[in-house]
């Protein structure tokens, strides 16, 4: 069992080990600027900095999950795609390479496939409420889960056995890390978030994604745990079953998107869950294709 001031230094240490891509930090500090601030030419560089990041942005603005454009060119699937996203998407991208294959304590595909879902998930979602900006939420929702790789590069062995007693216990993750480690993957991942200078939104929704309760006044932390509950419920998780109680309408965070977002209150959440569903089968093949492990020789 840790404290956080004890896994505070670990997780610091994080930013000098040699699998950080260098990219990381130049779109991280590019998050932070309104849209219209950005310049894409600069977007264009970074992506066509390295072949297999281009690679991937090419596959993603091709997929249906994001209209299957017929794009060629790192420029055109940037313009197809919007800034925002493929920021999102090659941030993700990055922390996939951050950790070597061989270290994985959950399988990359599996913790992928959650993130990515729970990204598309948050975006529908934001858009069905009418939530000011569907992007952040779609970055928030991929990025949640960043103490998951923080927690698997800094305690692996810790971290190996406390996703087995989850799966043994049928058991949240979040409880079985506070049963286990004394801390769980949203306190390291903001401590990561705040390290990276990650916006205070995004921090929020990193952090308060499985404890959104009444003290947290943020629409976009209420979205992110939504979503991810949702794809929890669709087996849509860590790779184990999770025995899940959940009513939806009862849950603190509904009532917060409920006082922010009125157009809740008419959403079809059983259609909504079908949906997500329906869209398991193309989630799954973006997350082989882009979020594939990298073998270690090109990390």
């Amino acid at each position: 069992m840790k404290t956080l001031d004890e896994i505070r230094p670990v997780i610091a240490a994080l930013e000098r080990m040699p699998t950080i891509p260098a990219i990381i930090q130049p779109l991280a500090s590019m998050l932070q600027l309104p849209v219209e601030k950005v310049n894409v030419e600069e977007v264009v560089r970074l992506v066509s900095y390295d072949s297999t990041l281009a690679a991937q942005c090419l596959r993603m603005a091709n997929s249906p999950l994001f209209g299957r454009r017929q794009t060629e060119t790192v420029r055109s699937a940037i313009l197809a795609l919007g800034l925002q996203r493929v920021q999102a998407i090659l941030l993700g991208c990055c922390l996939n390479r951050v950790v070597p294959a061989e270290k994985w304590v959950i399988e990359a595909t599996v913790f992928w496939r959650h993130s990515l879902g729970c990204a598309l998930v948050s975006r529908k979602l934001a858009k069905l409420v009418g939530y000011t900006d569907p992007e952040k939420a779609y970055l928030a929702g991929l990025l949640h889960d960043l103490g998951v790789l923080v927690n698997t590069l800094a305690f692996p062995d810790e971290y190996r056995r406390c996703l087995a007693a989850a799966g043994e216990e049928r058991i949240s993750l979040d409880q079985s890390e506070k049963k286990h480690l004394g801390f769980t993957h949203c306190q390291s991942g903001k401590i990561l978030a705040e390290h990276w200078k990650f916006s205070p939104d995004l921090v929020a929704a990193i952090e308060s994604h499985h404890g959104c309760n009444s003290s947290t006044d943020s629409s976009l932390v209420a979205l992110v745990h939504m979503s991810d509950l949702l794809c929890r419920l669709r087996d849509l998780g860590y790779g184990y079953y999770e025995a899940m109680g959940v009513d939806l309408a009862e849950d603190e965070a509904w009532r917060t998107l409920m006082q922010s977002c009125p157009r809740l209150a008419s959403l079809d959440v059983a259609r909504l869950s079908l949906d997500i569903e329906g869209a398991m089968d193309e989630i799954v093949a973006v997350v082989d294709a882009v979020f594939r492990p990298q073998p270690s020789s090109t990390q």
